[in-house]
């Protein structure tokens, strides 16, 4: 009886530090993906083989499709938001030339809106430190990335691919949690990835003439993503988002930029100023407070 909670939450932290450190080691893959395809012709290439990755699983397993098409819809509108929306965005935004330090900035404005549409809207309700914690968890991103901001980088059609980016993330983890609560994360995965290649593809051809410098390291860097982060990251955030409040996981997206600085600091020997030092302790705390759940 003892082991239950145990379990339970050694499950959860578990999904959540997988998430995490995935999620924070992601623009490494991505800034080396995107020296051998643009933004668009590399998450084409990275879907198809998600694609592949996932037909065997889902044949194998049986996985459950969508019960009605009320569910099919939901699950496509689901994964054009986090897919198509938020990938295109993000890439877009770094191959056009804004440094990965504005872009986690901007996107990591992404749990406190999350906490303001999810109080409005969803019935979560905050309590003083947690409303705390989602604004110490901004400032201390702000912290970490701070050497690496230069607002003379921001481009206009930059700045828009980053609030698309920001829209779909943030749009996606919250229709998922209310009108995917029930589907299949296997057989939701490999519809939502056949609907997003159905509509980067066009996008690669016409924009991107679909050219592509072929070598491992591209090769290295989509099996990362899709295997790491899609498939197994994504699934995780799902889970974590059934399991528990919008707010609350969320609020982890905090602790990304964490993960690169230290990625930065063991491959390229970027060693972290004093500032980010304290922005990642300050981090730390916000997210603390807003998950903490104390005693029940």
């Amino acid at each position: 009886m003892k082991s239950a909670p145990f379990t339970s939450r050694g499950y959860d932290a578990f999904l959540a530090w997988y998430f995490v450190s995935i999620w924070g080691s992601g623009f490494l893959a991505t800034k080396i993906g995107l020296l051998y395809a643009a933004p668009f012709t590399f998450l084409t290439l990275r879907f198809i083989f998600g694609i592949a990755c996932l037909v065997p699983i889902v044949w194998w397993t049986r996985a459950p499709w969508p019960a009605t098409r009320r569910d099919f819809f939901h699950v496509i509108v689901a994964g054009l938001l986090m897919h198509a929306m938020h990938l295109g965005g993000s890439h877009y935004s770094q191959y056009l030339g804004i440094s990965a330090g504005i872009v986690a900035v901007l996107l990591s404005v992404q749990p406190v809106i999350t906490a303001l549409i999810a109080a409005r809207w969803m019935g979560e309700r905050l309590a003083p430190r947690q409303w705390l914690g989602v604004a110490l968890g901004f400032a201390g991103v702000l912290l970490i990335v701070w050497h690496k901001i230069d607002v003379r980088e921001i481009t206009p059609g930059g700045l828009i691919a980053v609030i698309i980016s920001l829209a779909g993330v943030t749009a996606g983890t919250l229709y998922t949690r209310a009108f995917c609560p029930r589907v299949d994360l296997r057989s939701a995965a490999l519809v939502q990835f056949i609907v997003t290649g159905v509509t980067l593809a066009p996008l690669a051809w016409i924009c991107e003439g679909f050219a592509v410098q072929w070598a491992w390291q591209l090769f290295a860097a989509i099996v990362f993503l899709v295997i790491g982060a899609s498939i197994l990251a994504v699934n995780a955030l799902h889970t974590l988002m059934r399991r528990g409040a919008a707010t609350r996981v969320t609020s982890l997206l905090y602790l990304t930029p964490i993960f690169a600085v230290v990625l930065e600091f063991i491959l390229f020997d970027i060693v972290p100023s004093a500032l980010a030092v304290a922005g990642i302790a300050v981090t730390c705390a916000g997210v603390a407070l807003v998950t903490w759940s104390g005693r029940r």
